[in-house]
Formats: C-alpha cells, sequence, structure tokens
C-alpha cells in the first residue's frame, strides 16, 4: 500500500495556504470541481513538486439501486489520468432514486444519504464496485458516510458490512473517523467495535473533519475544528494500524492558515500516540456521555471473492425502497414505516438548507439580487420542487419558479433577476440587444 503521509483537503478557497504549509504530502480534490483540461494553476504547482493528488468524487452514487453511469465514471477516470493520481475516491452511498427501475421521475438528493444494512444492498454495491472498478484506470477506495437516519430492519453493523464489502469486491477502504463519531452520536454506534470489525489491511486512507452538536444530533459541517473524540478515534485506529495516510478536511467557515496548520499537528500527534500504544488514551477521548467505547482486534485482510450477480428484482426492491426515503426527504411525501420521523424531518431540513448554500455558491448573484430574501425564498422553493438536474439547473429552476410563480412584483429586483435567468437559461450567452432570441426552445421569455 502507497504511504501519503500527511495531507489536506484542496480547496480554492485555501489554495494559496496550502501551497505555503510546511509538511503537505499530499492533497485530495473535490473531483467534480475540477476540469480535466483546464486545472487549476495551484494543484499543477503542486504536482510538480512532487504532491500526491487525489480526485475525491461525490456524485456516482455507487449505492444506488440502478447501475453506475458510464458518463460519470469516464469523467473520474479522465480526472484522475489528468492529475496522474495513484487512487480514486468515493462514498458507500445512494443520491438518486427513481428512474425505470421504479416507474417514477428521477429524484437527486444532492447530498450523500446511507444504504441501508441488508444483504440486498450490499449485493448491489459490490457488483457497483466491480463495475466502476473494471472502468477505472487506478483502485478505487470507498469512504463511509455519516448518517442522521437509520434504516429500519437492518442486518449487519457498520464494521461487518465494510467487511464483507472488501472481502467480496477487494475495493480499498477511506475510512473517515469523523463520520463513525457522527454515527455514534446520532445512532449510538460503538465506532471501537467498528474498527475492530474492519479488515484495516485494505485502508487506503484516513479522513480527519470536525462538526457540531445540535439538539442531540451531530452534524458532520467540515466547517468546524476537529473535536477531541474524532482525534481519540483515530488514535485509536493509529494503535491497530499504521494508517497509509491522514487527510484534514475542511469545506468552509476556513480558518486562518496558522489555525489549519495546528490542526494538522494535533492530527499528527494523534496517529503518533496510537502508534506509542495509546489505546487506552484513546478509548478514554472516544468516550461521549461518560460511555467508553470497547477495545477490539484486527481482523485479517480483505481479499476478492467470486462475484455473485445481484437480480433485477434485487435491485427494483432496494430501488423502491429508496425513492420512498428520498421522496420523502425531498418533495414532502409520506415517511416510509419504520422511520424516525423527528431525524427524518432533521435530514430534510439539512438537505434543503445544503440545497440553499451549494446554489448561493453555484449562483452568487442570486443572494446578490434577492438580498435577505434570498434563504427563506429558496428553502420554501426547495418544499415543493425536488432537485432535477444538479445545482446549476436547481438555481434556474428556482429563479424560474419566483418569476413565473408571481412571487416577485414588478420592480427592481424582479427585473434583475430576469435579466439573470435569460442570460443562463438559453444556449448561448444572451445578445445585449436582442432579448428575443433568447429562451428554451417552444418557450417565450419569462412573463415581464
Amino acid at each position: 500500500m502507497m504511504r501519503l503521509g500527511t495531507g489536506i483537503g484542496w480547496r480554492p478557497e485555501i489554495a494559496d495556504a496550502v501551497e505555503r504549509m510546511p509538511g503537505i504530502d499530499w492533497v485530495e480534490a473535490v473531483a467534480e470541481n475540477l476540469c480535466p483540461g483546464h486545472l487549476p494553476d495551484s494543484l499543477l504547482r503542486l504536482r510538480e513538486r512532487g504532491v500526491t493528488v487525489i480526485p475525491h468524487g461525490v456524485s456516482l452514487g455507487l449505492g444506488d439501486a440502478e447501475r453506475p453511469d458510464e458518463g460519470r465514471l469516464a469523467a473520474l477516470a479522465e480526472r484522475a489520468e489528468a492529475l496522474g493520481s495513484p487512487l480514486i475516491t468515493e462514498h458507500i452511498a445512494f443520491v438518486r432514486a427513481g428512474g425505470p427501475l421504479t416507474a417514477s421521475p428521477w429524484l437527486e438528493a444532492g447530498h450523500l444519504l446511507p444504504v441501508p444494512r441488508t444483504r440486498d444492498a450490499l449485493d448491489v454495491l459490490c457488483e457497483n464496485v466491480r463495475i466502476a472498478q473494471d472502468a477505472l484506470p487506478v483502485p478505487l477506495a470507498v469512504e463511509n458516510i455519516a448518517a442522521l437516519v437509520a434504516w429500519p430492519g437492518e442486518e449487519m453493523t457498520e464494521g461487518q458490512f465494510l467487511y464483507e464489502l472488501a472481502d467480496r469486491t477487494g475495493v480499498r477502504l477511506l475510512i473517515d473517523v469523523a463520520n463513525l463519531h457522527t454515527n455514534h452520536v446520532n445512532r449510538g454506534e460503538d465506532p471501537a467495535k467498528a474498527l475492530a470489525e474492519l479488515p484495516l489491511e485494505a485502508i487506503a486512507y484516513v479522513h480527519v473533519a470536525g462538526g457540531f452538536e445540535r439538539d442531540g444530533v451531530w452534524h458532520d459541517s467540515h466547517a468546524h475544528p476537529v473535536p477531541r473524540p474524532v482525534l481519540g478515534i483515530l488514535t485509536d485506529l493509529a494503535s491497530r494500524v499504521s494508517p497509509p495516510g491522514v487527510l484534514l478536511e475542511r469545506d468552509e467557515n476556513f480558518p486562518e492558515p496558522a489555525e489549519l496548520g495546528r490542526e494538522l499537528d494535533a492530527i499528527r500527534e494523534a496517529v503518533e500516540l496510537g502508534g506509542e500504544g495509546g489505546t487506552a488514551l484513546a478509548r478514554a477521548w472516544s468516550s461521549v456521555g461518560g460511555r467508553a467505547t470497547t477495545e477490539g482486534e484486527p481482523v485479517p485482510p480483505a481479499r476478492a471473492t467470486e462475484p455473485v450477480a445481484p437480480s433485477e428484482a434485487t435491485r427494483q426492491r432496494l430501488g423502491l425502497a429508496q425513492t420512498a426515503l428520498l421522496s420523502a426527504l425531498v418533495a414532502g411525501t409520506p415517511v416510509p414505516e419504520g422511520f424516525d420521523r423527528v431525524r427524518l424531518g432533521v435530514q430534510a431540513r439539512a438537505l434543503a438548507a445544503k440545497r440553499a448554500d451549494v446554489v448561493a455558491k453555484v449562483a452568487p448573484e442570486l443572494p446578490l439580487i434577492l438580498g435577505n430574501g434570498y434563504r427563506a425564498a429558496f428553502v420554501a422553493y426547495t418544499q415543493g420542487h425536488p432537485m432535477r438536474g444538479g445545482y446549476r439547473q436547481d438555481a434556474l429552476d428556482f429563479a424560474e419558479e419566483l418569476l413565473l410563480g408571481g412571487r416577485l412584483t414588478e420592480g427592481r429586483t424582479r427585473r434583475e433577476l430576469r435579466r439573470w435567468w435569460l442570460d443562463r437559461s438559453g444556449p448561448a450567452p444572451r445578445p445585449t440587444s436582442r432579448l428575443s432570441q433568447v429562451g428554451r426552445a417552444g418557450r417565450s421569455l419569462i412573463r415581464r
């Protein structure tokens, strides 16, 4: 296994700081934010210095009931080749549901949602992972995710589920210790028990990130300092196996470079402590609410076994279950039986808030045009309008709904929003002197 060392998530907002930061052995970049033919200069300079860059996918949907999209796989492969990456990473999650399997419209989550830990879901996930492995030019590693909700009727623990996945496919694991902490707080799962059940020799690297707790729910924000319990889980992991690489994730609310440096130092210290046999201290640090975790022994390395393809009926069962859950989260349909209604409400609000935040980044003109009313208007819009084609399309659909739905009266705000929509909704930028040339086929201009 390649030794990566200590890394940080590369983001445009901290690109300059990352380049100047001492002791950075490698970086990870969100794959969907990169264009292979126009890579950011910062990443190119890091590559020239010999810094490894790994593309981290967030939208493939390996846990979807449908098979992975060939276009998305080709895009991941292209990014890995452009960066000279030794590895590609993605998530054990579903991100969309519906479609032909369920004879219903496609629904996009815009977020990573947990797959049920059942035999059906595992069979589908294993085949999807094998399809991805065959399509990618370098090895694949998959990440455990954080979850606010738990599926009813689960048949395995997280550790057992990950062990079987690695055993059956030979896929490598990206273990996010912050997500283990999240699932401990939100679902009562013991992080040390999960570590004890993992095939630790399959670990490609480790993620560390911060979050916050509100009303008994831990939110994996990637926008807050790494808390001590998460460092404790990292120490526990390092006491069981020497992780090939450890990476600090931060997606927003970026602190000063010196503060990021201190967090990286704390991560290095946590790994060193584990390597020195600091399991007892790790258990104490991982304790939440007075309940210490338990120690376990490592399990044998993962190995790929003979594949058993799931039937179409298996995929359909999973697809129907995922569609029912996602529809309740983004379309306001009834909560499926067995789910916690309160937690589902928290997740639905979190999804709406994330959509609002990401659309504000993708289309920063919208908050400027709408001012303080942007967020409330967008959250209200999400309640009856599931995302149907990514965040850029979401921004256009939102603006169109405001203009056609009569929510904006005549005035400067409506004129500016209409101009913005016209500039971006056509197949090419709008000529400033000829508004009539713009618009979708078969549709007149947005009503004046």
